[in-house]
């Protein structure tokens, strides 16, 4: 993926006529590839003809269907549902609608999370103003926290103009999402843009970011996701230094023609630092040392380095981080990289009885396919997820929180980030994994890491978080779910993963003071 057709971002606009200057929160954006497993996280497609009616896709359906009766009335809608052609995708934030066809923007990309801004800002109004070309018919939809498709406002539109719609966002308390539909008539109608705008007086502040990227052994991900900042001009403008911690024995610099042109390209905004394999809580907290005390960037971002990028999501996670009513950390979500329509997961939370992560909302999932299950007909994305902490395959934290709370612990490959989100949350600074914000990264759901030598590092780990934040006496269930999982491995005779247990749960009584120590020497021993 890259970015070679992306324009810069406009950050305010003032609109004659149309009240204070306005910034831009979120635009209509279209993938870069029209792979079949990515195109319904932007857009989805329905024909006309095809008899097709009712809630988000009827011109003549009520309002106030529920997304389960939606999904339960929708053999029309599924069996008469169309392909979007190839020939609409070859713009970045533009769409051309075939004549007598519709086209929905209520997708993880392109629908509006509205009780987020609600929630997490001060913003208590958006504007969106859409550009068309052509006659056919724009439809704004709104659900509730239930997930209850309710109509908003609608318009026949014909020629070349601009329709402003202002949107409250009062009624967003516990979760919804704003998006429009756009119907074309007897003509093709194009959608030649569309923003997601808010008084930019609201804003806390205007802020820059710095990245800072763990890699080891992964050349040729990493020049993809230097090449993706490299190229989208939007990013350069907000980007301060990307920071690329090599911790592998396959050098960065020892592949030079590739890295040349993006380091001439970047210049002084990429800089490649190379030490020992520190794990990645050690290259990430490198990162945002470097971030924290450069006193540039009013953020930085921990970013994976074997993710694939959607550009805009980083564009998005500042923009909220801005408006945020006190600095916040913003995470991206995560999907399936061999599987792309594939959402790991919408939220999470620490279990604090089990010391375990867990799903924010009852009722949600792991592994949501947007390709089966569309957000209009799952309820459960509807209800806003609060979570404890975000994973750091993309996630911005404020330089400020870093000075005010430290780096990550010394704890190597596991729990760092979920510790760190619970720190963050104790000292005042909350965390929110933003809808709309997503990378794809390879998923760890079908192995088991806790068997072999990642056993040693979930245990002490897990065990590290409990002293640190349980609230129970003796962690509540740690020590004994700790037990089990012994006694789990002995009767499986997994001897290996119960030895590494074992010098876990010994090295955990040595104290803190042997954390920075062992850090680069602790994998080789146990190896």
């Amino acid at each position: 993926m890259n970015a070679t057709t992306a324009t810069a971002a406009p950050r305010e606009t003032d609109q004659p006529g149309q009240g204070a200057p306005q910034r831009v929160l979120q635009r209509m954006i279209l993938p870069f590839e029209a792979s079949p497993d990515i195109v319904p996280l932007y857009i989805e497609a329905s024909d006309a003809r095809s008899g097709a009616t009712g809630g988000a896709f009827g011109l003549g359906g009520g309002s106030d269907r529920t997304a389960k009766g939606e999904a339960e009335g929708q053999g029309s809608h599924r069996t008469a549902q169309a392909a979007v052609d190839i020939s609409e995708l070859s713009e970045r934030h533009s769409a051309r609608i075939p004549s007598l066809s519709m086209r929905s923007f209520g997708t993880y990309f392109n629908a509006f999370p509205a009780s987020y801004w609600r929630r997490w800002t001060p913003v208590r109004a958006v504007r969106l103003t859409i550009r068309t070309a052509g006659s056919g018919h724009l439809v704004v939809m709104r659900s509730t926290a239930r997930g209850t498709l309710q109509r908003q406002e609608s318009r026949t539109v014909s020629g070349a103009g601009e329709q402003v719609f202002e949107l409250p966002l009062t009624a967003f308390g516990d979760g919804g999402w704003y998006w429009f539909d756009a119907y074309a008539g007897s003509e093709d109608l194009t959608i030649l843009g569309a923003e997601w705008t808010a008084d930019a007086d609201l804003a806390r502040t205007e802020g820059s970011f710095s990245i800072s990227m763990t890699t080891m052994n992964k050349v040729e991900y990493c020049l993809e996701n230097i090449r993706t900042l490299a190229e989208d001009d939007a990013l350069r403008e907000l980007l301060d230094v990307m920071y690329v911690i090599d911790q592998g024995s396959d050098r960065l610099n020892d592949h030079a023609e590739e890295l040349a042109p993006l380091q001439a390209s970047l210049g002084s905004k990429l800089q490649v630092i190379e030490q020992g394999n520190i794990g990645g809580s050690g290259g990430f907290s490198r990162g945002m040392y470097e971030a924290s005390t450069a006193g540039a960037s009013t953020y930085v971002i921990n970013c994976d380095d074997d993710i694939v990028l959607e550009p805009e999501s980083l564009i998005r996670m500042v923009t909220f981080a801005d408006f945020a009513t006190r600095p916040t950390l913003v995470g991206a979500h995560m999907f399936d990289l061999n599987n792309r329509s594939v959402l790991h997961t919408f939220g999470e939370v620490v279990d604090p009885w089990r010391i375990q992560p867990a799903l924010a909302n009852d009722g949600g999932e792991m592994g949501h396919d947007f390709a089966l299950d569309p957000l209009r007909s799952t309820p459960w994305l509807h209800r806003r997820a609060d979570v404890d902490y975000n994973g750091w395959w993309s996630c911005l934290i404020p330089t400020e929180t870093v000075r005010a709370i430290g780096l990550s612990l010394p704890v190597f490959i596991k729990w760092d980030d979920a510790e760190y989100g619970l720190r963050a949350k104790k000292a005042g600074y909350p965390t929110v994994s933003l809808p709309g914000a997503g990378v794809w990264h390879m998923s760890w759901v079908d192995k088991d890491d806790l068997v072999g030598w990642q056993a040693y590092f979930h245990e002490r780990n897990r065990i590290i978080t409990a002293l640190l934040h349980s609230p129970y006496a003796r962690g509540g269930r740690v020590v004994k779910e700790s037990q089990f999982m012994d006694v789990k491995h002995l009767i499986s005779m997994q001897y290996y993963t119960e030895a590494g247990r074992l010098m876990a749960q010994k090295d955990v009584l040595e104290g803190p003071d042997a954390l920075h120590p062992s850090i680069g020497t602790k994998l080789p021993q146990i190896r």
